[in-house]
């Protein structure tokens, strides 16, 4: 299977798919520092986005960030979160070694805390 980029949110507070959360996808370049953004994409019911966010000649070897829009999405939860939220964006930043791969990153998040890791 060629390689591919794959994020899954789940919302921890409420136990179930974080649906439409907004997810960015940067390109970080180790030469000069700069971020190119990629693209802007938003989960399903599943919490899960509709495609790969990259897949095969897509995928390089490099460094990467998604930013998840965890405020954004628990301001529209039946949660009680402060202004301004504790958590609002949350950046996971990971390298990609092998473009032949499958990464896996997904996010367990509620308003207070996240974690992620190299799923499968």
């Amino acid at each position: 299977m060629p390689g591919r980029l794959t994020t899954h949110v789940l919302d921890t507070a409420q136990g179930r798919p974080a649906a439409n959360m907004s997810i960015e996808l940067w390109w970080l370049d180790a030469k000069n520092g700069s971020r190119t953004l990629l693209k802007t994409l938003r989960t399903n019911a599943d919490g899960r986005t509709d495609a790969p966010l990259l897949v095969e000649d897509e995928l390089r070897v490099g460094i990467y960030e998604l930013v998840f829009a965890v405020g954004e999405y628990f301001s529209t939860q039946a949660i009680a979160t402060g202004t301004p939220p504790f958590l609002d964006r949350v950046p996971v930043r990971f390298g990609i070694a092998d473009a032949t791969a499958h990464y896996h990153v997904p996010l367990l998040t509620s308003p207070w805390a996240y974690s992620t890791y190299r799923g499968s």
